[in-house]
């Protein structure tokens, strides 16, 4: 999967230069009422939710190879967006004729990844992936990233579900190469956001859903500036730069730092009503879940992951960059947070109040690693990840009882990952 595509996504990095880009070792980024959580099952065809209607809905997701010889790329290039109801029935990979058509970019043996979705569900974000077999080869002998024109070539689509329609909005008036992080601007539905890379940095971005009148909102910074993000209302923005957290007008105006104290603030995500600002801060591979007013006042620690360093495997073979960042995430309601943390061997998933108040939610044999929690639209389910017996797949816990059941059985050498609940 491809660095910076999202926070949660497969490894983030902060290249120095396009000749050469220096991975860093993302820690910490992309709960104690306890009740058991029953061993999980394949979902019955029967199954249903409290409403008929949530059977049907989606899940988007990233399915690839975790065993392959040759390292990250000769995996990653495996790589395939997928829908799949909540019922488990009707999985259909997306996007598929984006990977081999040389037509598109002159670029052949791309991958494609499940990135979220429009406000209306009937669109689906994916990222379409390429990268020279001899760049990747140089990175596996350098162990580091090396983005350049020649090596790299990663677009962002909207794919119609009903008609199978793709296009490529950041390829329309192109600015750079790379370009990843694409969302539906908040109460605005004729624009997105998304973050190119220029010049060796990342910028937010936001242009027209045309792909039309790209604006870097960042203009009077030189930072390397990624995890980008809207407020609910679409008036105010968050990313970070440089490892350090901000919050700004649409427009990149009235920047204010998130002042911590820490050198590692990262990944901030609003909350649904707009009142606060959600991160992790601390040290490298030693940050935790911590909550900001709108305004940047009122600091808040919300929890401890107990040594977790915040970053999940996603290959059984040798990851140069070392795997994918784990960032807590907020419940539908604004009340809670949903994090992972570790407990004994395993990551277990945790949700905690805005008071503090925690709740340990998966309860599951030693060695069990959870991953990328995702809370449905309507807040009576959650979808996650977890590597049990060596192989990661996805599974959906209803939250009023802790019923479990797993929306993926992939055998071992396969990894399900990043699940995305269609609106």
């Amino acid at each position: 999967m491809l660095p910076n595509a999202n926070l949660s996504y497969l490894g983030l990095f902060k290249p120095h230069s396009t000749v050469s880009c220096v991975a860093s070792s993302v820690a910490s980024i992309l709960l104690l009422l306890c009740s058991s959580v029953q061993a999980a099952e394949p979902l019955p065809s029967t199954f249903q939710t409290d409403d008929p209607k949530s059977s049907s809905r989606l899940l988007g997701y990233n399915e690839h190879r975790t065993d392959l010889p040759g390292g990250r790329h000769a995996n990653v290039r495996t790589n395939r967006a997928v829908v799949v109801q909540v019922d488990g029935q009707r999985r259909r990979p997306i996007g598929s004729e984006l990977i081999d058509d040389p037509a598109l970019t002159g670029k052949t043996d791309a991958w494609t990844q499940f990135a979220g979705w429009s406000p209306d569900g009937k669109t689906a974000i994916v990222l379409r992936g390429w990268e020279s077999v001899e760049n990747a080869r140089w990175e596996e002998e350098n162990k580091t990233f090396r983005f350049t024109p020649e090596g790299w070539l990663v677009d962002s689509y909207l794919i119609d579900l009903q008609t199978n329609k793709a296009t490529n909005v950041t390829a329309v008036d192109r600015v750079s190469f790379y370009n990843t992080g694409l969302f539906f601007w908040p109460k605005d539905p004729m624009r997105l956001g998304f973050t190119p890379l220029i010049d060796g940095n990342s910028k937010p971005f936001r242009m027209d859903i045309d792909g039309r009148n790209k604006t870097d909102l960042t203009t009077s910074s030189s930072g390397f500036a990624y995890g980008f993000s809207s407020s609910p209302d679409g008036s105010r923005i968050s990313y970070h730069e440089n490892y350090q957290v901000y919050l700004a007008n649409a427009d990149g105006s009235n920047r204010i730092h998130i002042q911590t104290g820490h050198p590692f603030v990262f990944a901030p995500s609003w909350s649904p009503d707009g009142r606060w600002v959600l991160f992790v801060s601390g040290e490298h591979y030693d940050c935790h879940p911590h909550i900001v007013q709108a305004d940047g006042t009122g600091l808040k620690k919300l929890a401890d992951r107990g040594g977790y360093k915040g970053v999940t495997e996603f290959l059984d073979v040798t990851d140069f960059h070392g795997g994918s960042s784990d960032i807590p995430v907020w419940a539908v309601d604004g009340k809670s947070v949903f994090y992972t943390a570790k407990l004994g061997d395993n990551v277990e998933l945790f949700q905690v109040s805005l008071d503090g108040q925690t709740k340990q939610l998966t309860h599951t044999p030693d060695g069990t690693l959870h991953y990328h929690a995702k809370p449905s639209p309507d807040g009576k389910w959650i979808a996650y990840g977890s590597k049990r017996n060596g192989v990661r797949n996805l599974f959906v816990m209803r939250l009023a009882d802790r019923q479990e059941h797993a929306l993926t059985d992939l055998p071992e050498g396969f990894a399900a990952m990043h699940a995305y609940w269609q609106p």
